[in-house]
């Protein structure tokens, strides 16, 4: 049979995670949001746009939730030209590349992060063209723990469900992944020093 691999992005190919929260905390000190560290990591693969409105909600303030989101999107950009802002994933790009020159099936990405940033995260990796199909947050209306996302994913494959193999970083990603009916595998046993509170 033939099989699909699925991707997570941040924190599975790209070690990103980092400069996310560094724009995080560059919003959260310009609107006075409480968003520790810990907390960030446990919500790795939750979108933007409903951390925002959850922190907005928190916080009791009068905040448009779009704005911070596009705010905090708009921080992250813009860090991104910062040496070392995008990293690979070493043992989890030589998992992609296994894949992709074996020709058992075809390869997918799918992301809580919007499109462009997908977009520019993989040209900065160099592996735009390992992907037969990008689905973010933009595609689904539900988000992980949801499985949207990933059923997206194989259905632009043409893969079913039960064939796929998703790569993920987050407990959150990987429930997604089972309630998908996939296989999911966590890549944060493949590489050491990790940081890995909450996630």
């Amino acid at each position: 049979m033939r099989q699909g691999f699925i991707f997570d992005l941040d924190g599975t190919l790209a070690d990103t995670m980092p400069a996310h929260y560094r724009a995080w905390m560059v919003i959260a000190a310009r609107y006075g949001l409480v968003f520790p560290e810990d907390r960030f990591y446990g919500l790795g693969g939750v979108p933007t746009a409903k951390i925002a409105a959850m922190l907005v909600a928190e916080s009791g303030k009068d905040l448009d939730p779009m704005q911070v989101a596009r705010e905090k999107e708009q921080a992250y950009a813009d860090g991104l030209d910062e040496p070392g802002a995008i990293r690979p994933i070493p043992a989890v790009i030589q998992i992609a590349r296994q894949h992709r020159d074996s020709g058992a099936g075809p390869l997918a990405v799918a992301s809580g992060s919007v499109r462009r940033l997908i977009d520019r995260t993989l040209l900065q990796l160099g592996i735009t063209d390992w992907f037969t199909a990008v689905v973010s947050a933009e595609d689904t209306t539900r988000h992980k723990p949801e499985p949207d996302v990933f059923l997206e994913a194989a259905r632009r494959i043409g893969v079913p469900a039960d064939a796929c193999i998703v790569y993920e970083d987050t407990d959150i990603g990987l429930e997604a992944a089972r309630r998908a009916g996939m296989r999911p595998v966590d890549v944060r046993a493949l590489y050491p020093g990790f940081k890995a509170a909450g996630s």
